[in-house]
């Protein structure tokens, strides 16, 4: 039985779609609990409504970003996870931690990666006129929102789409596509080739057009 630990900095939908979609579909997993770096993180409260686990590590208390990485990781290590998730997780983590959890570092990102990494990807894609949007499951590496594709999404841009439509649209498949991800992962399904390519074993698609 896998153990899984959740990180989030707000509502944690993504947080909410595995925790669902886990215990409905018999997993040989669990998420043993979700970690805000805010003490006000809503998602907070559906966790523990579901009995999970659930800490704060306070970034705030902490001066430099070395310090708070080092108190996220003894609250992770505590319940000995098989697999991190980063859900909405809001705070770039520094290479000592990511390389601490590689290989079982997942994150989504709201952009068809490797295009608009950081932050107002969906603005990013409208001004762009790009013709598809979508998100992208990987595992996190020392590049800010970089590292091997698990799986992706793709959407429409709408002509009369602005920020909030388009990433209505993304975040529905993004429900979809990470806990499909992070249930590979618990299955054994997931391999990395060499050239850092992630294959499903039985051959599924990595792909949603949504």
């Amino acid at each position: 039985m896998k153990r899984i630990v959740i990180l989030i900095s707000g509502r944690g939908s993504n947080m909410e779609a595995i925790v669902q979609r886990c215990a409905a579909e018999g997993w040989p997993a669990r998420v043993v609990a979700v970690i805000a770096n805010k003490p006000d993180a809503k998602g907070l409260q559906f966790a523990a409504a579901q009995g999970i686990a659930t800490a704060v590590v306070d970034h705030r208390a902490h001066g430099v970003r070395a310090d708070f990485d080092a108190a996220l990781a003894a609250c992770i290590d505590g319940f000995a996870p098989d697999l991190v998730v980063l859900a909405g997780f809001m705070r770039i983590l520094g290479e000592p931690f990511v390389q601490r959890y590689a290989g079982r570092l997942m994150n989504i990102h709201p952009s068809l990666l490797p295009a608009f990494p950081g932050l107002h990807t969906h603005r990013s894609a409208i001004d762009a006129g790009c013709k598809l949007a979508g998100a992208t499951v990987h595992f996190v590496t020392t590049q800010l929102d970089h590292g091997p594709i698990v799986m992706q999404s793709v959407v429409p841009v709408k002509p009369d789409d602005d920020d909030a439509a388009l990433s209505a649209r993304v975040l529905a498949t993004e429900h979809v596509i990470y806990p499909l991800s992070v249930r590979w992962f618990v299955e054994d399904k997931l391999s990395i080739d060499e050239g850092g390519r992630v294959r499903h074993r039985d051959g599924a698609s990595q792909l949603l057009i949504g």
